[in-house]
């Protein structure tokens, strides 16, 4: 079995997905989770470059891959870690926020990736603030982009969007994701934005966002059931 490496979701530490590294770990795969803690993020808030976890990113897939002596790993997303992950694999320079030289924003990492999983990711948004870096994504690697790659996006079907209490949270999350709050979702993101066009696209039903929700989310067991056949 190919290593796993986990990307966090946006603002969230390594440490709340310890659980679903050790599971993975009971399933046979070696397993590890980008290491970042949650000031990690600080310098990319307000829609600014994605560099910092990037580089992370890169440290980690290759330590794994010197360490196991492999050739390819799985990469497994939460939430903005997959469209993180889509510029990681990419082959044009990440240059938007002109931050860094064109060699030191290139990654070109779809050749290390057999199978490519998200988790609750927004892969559309009408955020002002996710916009820029969004539309660098989908511009340049629309869909399943890469042929050799698996890509696997799973969405969580838990929550309907609505505006009355205990729906609020996920119509006004819904509305400013895919511009549509009256529709099913993980509570943060609509299963319209989740999926990507030529991938396998998933539903879980009950799967909520966060790892830190009450009840079953992305990473607990019974949702794992869902997505961890696609792993190489």
């Amino acid at each position: 079995m190919l290593p796993i490496v986990i990307l966090p979701g946006y603002l969230e530490g390594a440490i709340a997905y310890r659980p679903l590294e050790q599971y993975l770990q009971q399933l046979g795969f070696p397993t590890v989770t980008v290491p970042l803690r949650q000031r990690d993020w600080w310098p990319t808030v307000g829609g600014r470059s994605m560099v910092p976890i990037l580089r992370q990113i890169d440290r980690t897939v290759k330590q794994v891959l010197q360490q196991h002596q492999v050739s390819q790993i799985n990469l497994v997303c939460h939430s903005a870690g997959g469209w993180i992950g889509r510029i990681y694999l990419g082959e044009k320079p990440y240059l938007i926020h002109r931050d860094v030289t064109e060699s030191a924003a290139l990654w070109h990492a779809h050749p290390y990736i057999a199978t490519f999983i998200t988790l609750g990711t927004p892969h559309i948004s009408g955020e002002p603030w996710t916009r820029k870096n969004l539309d660098f994504v989908n511009d340049n690697y629309p869909g399943r982009f890469y042929s050799k790659v698996r890509y696997v996006c799973v969405a969580g079907k838990s929550i309907y969007g609505a505006r009355k209490l205990g729906q609020w949270l996920a119509y006004n999350s819904y509305k400013l994701t895919c511009g549509q709050g009256n529709c099913w979702g993980d509570g943060i993101t609509p299963i319209s934005a989740a999926h990507l066009e030529g991938a396998t696209n998933l539903i879980v039903e009950g799967a909520k966002h966060s790892p830190r929700s009450p009840g079953m989310w992305y990473g607990s067991p019974e949702a794992i059931e869902s997505w961890k056949s696609y792993l190489v």
